[in-house]
């Protein structure tokens, strides 16, 4: 499964983007996703994740409020809706598929089987 992460751009602080994860096949529907960011010079860090049939959603308490992940398996395309964007949220932004929504939650980077390229969120003060 290929995953490409698309929906990036510069945005003032408080506004709004929506990220898209597009997968290459309709297997993507068996897979939990999560997105991960990664800021200049800092480590990854865990976002969210959606479980295969979007019934189950986690957010880290960074974007707990203001971001909203979602998925439409029709489309093979996970969202993320990202509003009240801050500064500190400036980083690149990956989707990954895992085949549970387990391996999101216990940060397993072993069971995430497939990881799209970044798109880049730039929010400006």
């Amino acid at each position: 499964v290929q995953l490409q992460a698309s929906g990036g751009g510069l945005v003032q602080a408080g506004g709004s983007l929506r990220l898209s994860c597009a997968a290459s096949e309709s297997s993507f529907s068996n897979y939990a996703v999560g997105w991960f960011r990664q800021a200049p010079g800092k480590e990854r860090e865990y976002v969210a994740a959606v479980s295969w049939g979007g019934g189950s959603a986690d957010y880290a308490d960074s974007v707990k409020g203001r971001f909203t992940i979602s998925r439409d398996n029709a489309k093979n395309t996970v969202y993320l809706q990202m509003n009240s964007l801050k500064p500190e949220d400036t980083a690149v932004y990956y989707c990954a598929a895992g085949s549970t929504m387990g391996v999101f939650l216990k940060l397993d980077y072993s069971g995430m089987d497939y990881w799209g390229k970044g798109t880049l969120v730039t929010v400006s003060s």
